[in-house]
């Protein structure tokens, strides 16, 4: 049996990696969960898997937990706090540790993860975009197994050769095509993109995802913060690798050669697919997403992105050719935005200009450790926070 440690349980990710995790008992066994605080969703999850370790980041979560499981897990240990998120991640029962919680709050336990040397299926690409070398470097010195879930990524990894490394440049490969839905406001009218409510731009056409990571899509952020991912997991250079708009969500990222072979992976836009790719490779596993019918299948349209409409996609290319740590000042100030719009703080055209205003105003030269990255997230965090009070005033 293969022990799995499922960090973000209750996400979206996480709920996806249970529904495969369901359908191969005689494999997997979950060993650990951990949540924020979704109390109600953890506690019905421990019922139902019995884990060694459940864990809320939200410390009176964790309380409030123990006392709805009471003595009805006896064999499961309820903790709180970061550093017990780490434990789940570093786990000696869990050979895999799925590594799902969304932002900046994943770093460390992804980490956690590599430097136990576990095979961590890397759901979470801001791990990537705020470390970059530090976390290679970590992952090559650890020993451990990445295997990235977002389905781009994923999709990349098999059009690929199997012998490829992870962080080295693949043989023969001319560059990467990562595909993007364009999200709910791709067709909106470009002045009417300062009144999209919250629950508009969170209405994926193809995708069911978290708030955040909806956001992210309908400003293609996302699409910026993979490209930078990208770059780190497969080992080659931004001018290597193009965006395309895909509405369709069909093809999920190409592959092109130097010989002039475009290898492109397709199927319906279901994260169980890549859950289930990275769960049992090198052997294929049933995922549960129905197949896939071409017949079936819309038209494929594909379409260069539109700066206009998505600046928030120049500004991770901006970010990435800064280098140092622009990136990860761009991933706080994107967090905060965001985090402003949901509540309702921050136009949704306001979240470009907050992330512009925190990369001109913070220098961020190259860090060499994790801690000076984490001080300069929390500089980021500050320094953005602050514009979002001076728009909202």
């Amino acid at each position: 049996m293969i022990g799995i440690s499922i960090l973000g349980a209750t996400g979206s990710i996480g709920l996806s990696t249970l529904d495969v995790i369901d359908m191969h008992p005689d494999r997997f066994t979950v060993v650990a969960l951990t949540a924020h605080r979704d109390v109600e969703a953890m506690a019905a999850q421990c019922l139902r898997y019995r884990p060694q370790l459940a864990v809320m980041a939200d410390p009176e979560a964790a309380r409030h937990l123990a006392d709805v499981l009471g003595a009805r897990v006896p064999g499961t240990e309820v903790l709180g706090g970061s550093e017990a998120v780490a434990e789940a991640a570093r786990l000696p029962a869990a050979d895999y540790v799925m590594a799902a919680i969304v932002g900046g709050a994943g770093l460390m336990p992804a980490l956690a993860a590599v430097r136990a040397g576990k095979r961590v299926l890397l759901a979470n690409k801001e791990a990537l975009v705020m470390t970059g070398h530090l976390f290679m470097d970590e992952l090559s010195r650890c020993d451990a197994e990445l295997l990235p879930i977002d389905s781009e990524h994923n999709a990349i990894l098999q059009c690929l050769p199997q012998t490829r490394v992870s962080g080295v440049a693949p043989d023969g490969v001319r560059r990467l095509l990562l595909t993007a839905s364009g999200g709910p406001l791709r067709e909106w009218p470009l002045n009417n993109l300062n009144e999209v409510t919250p629950a508009q731009a969170c209405a994926h056409p193809n995708w069911s995802m978290g708030r955040k990571i909806s956001v992210d899509s309908a400003t293609m952020m996302n699409k910026g913060l993979e490209v930078i991912e990208a770059c780190w997991l497969f080992g080659l250079e931004a001018s290597r690798i193009r965006v395309l708009v895909h509405p369709q969500s069909v093809v999920h990222s190409m592959v092109e050669y130097v010989d002039g072979s475009v290898l492109a992976h397709l199927g319906h836009p279901d994260m169980r697919t890549p859950i289930a790719h990275a769960l049992g490779a090198p052997e294929r596993i049933a995922s549960g997403v129905a197949a896939f019918d071409p017949v079936a299948a819309p038209p494929l349209v594909f379409e260069e992105p539109e700066n206009a409409r998505f600046p928030c996609l120049a500004l991770a290319t901006q970010a990435l050719a800064e280098g140092g740590s622009a990136p990860a000042v761009l991933n706080a100030a994107n967090e905060e935005a965001v985090a402003a719009f949901l509540d309702g703080e921050l136009k949704f055209t306001a979240i470009a200009a907050v992330i512009e205003h925190t990369l001109s105003y913070l220098d961020a030269g190259e860090a060499h450790s994790v801690e000076a990255v984490l001080e300069l997230d929390r500089q980021a965090r500050a320094l953005a926070r602050s514009e979002i009070r001076r728009r909202a005033s």
